[in-house]
This record gives C-alpha cells, structure tokens and sequence, in this order.
C-alpha cells in the first residue's frame, strides 16, 4: 500500500513539531506557511520534503494537518478547500470544538475532503518553528474528536498519526465531552496561573520564590493571542468551571476564616487523593 502524503498548514510550534516527526518517520511531508523563511527553515532543518507559501500545494496531500488559529482556520477553509485532493482527510490541533468542528464539516460538504478534529494535549510556553521538536508528543495524551460524519478509515488515520508522533495515550471524546474537559484540565488551570501572576505586581518577589509558585504560574507566559481566541470559543463552559473554582476557593477560605482545622485537613487529604490519580502512567488504548 501507497504511504501517504502528509501536509501540514501552520509551521508553529505544533505544526513544526508534527512535520518533523512525520519527516523523521520517513513520511513525505509538504509544509505550507505564509512566509517564506519559514519554508526555508523547514527545509534546511529537515522538517519537510518540500514546502510552499501556496495553499493550492494541499491538492498533493493524502491528509492534512491544519495547524492555526481557530478563526484563522475557519477562514483558511472556506478560501481553499477546492484545493484539497479527492478523498483526502483534512484534520486539525484546535483547543476547542464545539464551535468549530461542525462549520467546517458542514463547509467541505460540497468537497470530497473529509474533517476530523484532534487534539494533541502538548506545547511549551514558546512558539516558532524553531523551538519545534516531536519529542514533546512521546508523554502526551491525544484526542480524537469524531462526529457522526467520520467514517472509521478517518478515526484509524488519525490513531495511525498518534502512533507515528508516539503520543502515550489516545482517547476518543465527543465534541461536548472534550470542551467541558478542556474548559476544565486546560483553560481554567491557564486563568489561575494568569490570575496569580497578576496578583501582585512585586519584582522583589523573584528572589524568594519557591519551586512551589514557579510551578504553579509556569504556563502564565501566554501566547495571548490564542488564548483570548480558544477562551471565547469555550466561553460559556470555562465560565461556569470559573465559578466552580470560586466555590471551591470559598469554601477554604470559610474553613480558614472559622479556624476550622478538620475542614482544612479534609480539603488537604481530599486533594492528595485526588493527585495521585495523575501520578499513574497511562499506557495506550
């Protein structure tokens, strides 16, 4: 059987890393980008086979991997998907689904292309090609978002790519499903360590944290960019994971407030309980 032709829309972080890993795994691997120097990056660094600031490049691709903004994305789409090859599988790395997923397979219905959304629960606090590297994947999970418009051959091309990039686990989550979990697992987590940082505004404060605070306010160093987008995407849900998380904060401040020590013990022993459920390594499914 032929192997196929990947393309990857979006040589970022993610698209740079996924293109590398295809490329290392010795995939034919076309990189489209706006600009040209990213192109040439790619190509001097072994990223890709070949590259073009052309959209139309996509027709050569069995399946293909847009790596954008989800509005850049959807605008991506209804300019180009006349370009995509017959039968090709046109899938994505968007933080959100609910509002996206659905108006670009509704868009493709007058193509041949078939959509599949993903999620690869991987990144680092930097962008740019150059700080691309497939070995961010090998500790990660990966979500496949099928809809009833998927057929299995599309589900299975995209567990054969989480097998490719050796992501740890693959799941398979519904639309609803993953953004009340990513409302909760990603964007809430982001919004506290956005909040803690804008606590207080102490440059002193540098020398005397703790590993405790680095770790906690790691991923406040934002792309704030695409984070405003994916929070209003997930607007409604990440409000009430919000408000859940002003609940729960209350209620230590309450048992705090009442020098309540049993209250305390319990919020502690309940939280170290519930930890050590993530301290356990998946294995793949």
């Amino acid at each position: 059987m032929t192997r196929k032709t990947y393309a990857i829309v979006g040589l970022g972080l993610l698209g740079g890393s996924y293109a590398k890993g295809l490329y290392d795994a010795g995939y034919e691997v076309i990189g489209i980008a706006r600009r040209q120097e990213t192109i040439d990056y790619a190509l001097a660094h072994n990223y890709i086979t070949q590259g073009s600031t052309n959209a139309a490049d996509v027709a050569k691709a069995d399946l293909v991997i847009l790596c954008l903004y989800p509005k850049l994305m959807l605008s991506w789409i209804h300019e180009n998907k006349q370009y995509f090859k017959k039968g090709a599988i046109v899938s994505d790395i968007a933080g959100v689904k609910r509002n996206l997923v659905l108006p670009i397979q509704e868009a493709l219905e007058d193509t041949d292309a078939q959509f599949i959304s993903t999620h690869p629960m991987a990144g680092k606090e930097v962008s740019g090609i150059e700080h691309a590297d497939p070995a961010i994947f090998h500790k990660a999970n990966f979500i496949i978002v099928p809809t009833k418009q998927n057929s299995e051959s599309a589900i299975q091309a995209m567990m054969d790519v989480a097998d490719i990039l050796q992501f740890q686990h693959i799941s398979l989550l519904s639309i609803d499903e993953h953004d009340r979990m990513i409302g909760f697992l990603s964007q809430l987590t982001h919004v506290i360590a956005v909040s803690l940082m804008n606590t207080h505004d102490n440059d002193k404060l540098v020398d005397y944290t703790g590993d405790s605070f680095r770790d906690l306010t790691r991923i406040a160093k934002i792309n704030e960019d695409m984070w405003t987008e994916l929070f209003l995407f997930n607007k409604d849900i990440l409000l009430e994971e919000i408000e859940a998380f002003e609940a729960s904060l209350d209620a230590f401040k309450i048992a705090l407030q009442n020098d309540d020590e049993q209250a305390m013990k319990n919020l502690f022993i309940q939280s170290t309980n519930r930890r050590k459920k993530f301290d356990k390594k998946p294995g793949k499914s």
